[in-house]
């Protein structure tokens, strides 16, 4: 995953850039959303993992299906992963564009995962704690993971905070 994350850094940089440039960033970020979105169709995933689709069949079958949903400087963006084989770098370049914009706008998109689902309270809790840990406003999904045993596990981009009584069971494992 790292090697794909690597590979889709600099489109999604150029992306973020021209993106800032032109005043558009919620606009890229919803066309980007719903062209990953597509490729998780396992019908398209199939036809975009066929080497022996021709690109420009690929490139239209694309177009086609995103027409309405994308601006001309998407479908340009689109045209340009399809021609260099890069089209399934799209949820990565999608995430990083989403981690540049947050960064832009100052504030962390953080995962949360949680044994049990969280009371109102607690997620209020949970969120000034975060925002005071990381310093910005945070936008939080949470997840209920029940192999988690107890606790929570964060992650906000790299940093991961792990609360959880299944990691500090692995802690403990390993010091043993």
């Amino acid at each position: 995953m790292s090697e794909l994350a690597t590979l889709a850094r600099p489109y999604a940089a150029a992306v973020f850039k021209r993106a800032k440039e032109t005043h558009a960033t919620a606009k890229w970020s919803q066309s980007l959303a719903f062209m990953s979105a597509v490729l998780k169709n396992e019908e398209i995933s199939v036809v975009v993992d066929n080497p022996k689709v021709n690109k420009q069949r690929l490139s239209a079958l694309m177009l086609d299906i995103c027409q309405g949903h994308v601006n001309e400087e998407n479908e340009n963006f689109l045209k340009l992963l399809v021609h260099n084989n890069r089209l399934s770098l799209l949820p990565y370049i999608t995430k990083l564009f989403e981690a540049y914009k947050a960064e832009d706008e100052g504030y962390a998109e953080v995962e949360v995962f949680t044994a049990y689902a969280l009371t109102k309270e607690a997620k209020h809790d949970l969120t000034t704690t975060l925002e005071k840990t990381l310093g910005k406003k945070i936008h939080m999904n949470v997840t209920v993971d029940k192999s988690l045993i107890g606790g929570v596990l964060v992650r906000a981009g790299d940093r991961v905070i792990d609360g959880s009584i299944r990691g500090r069971l692995q802690q403990l494992a390993k010091r043993l």
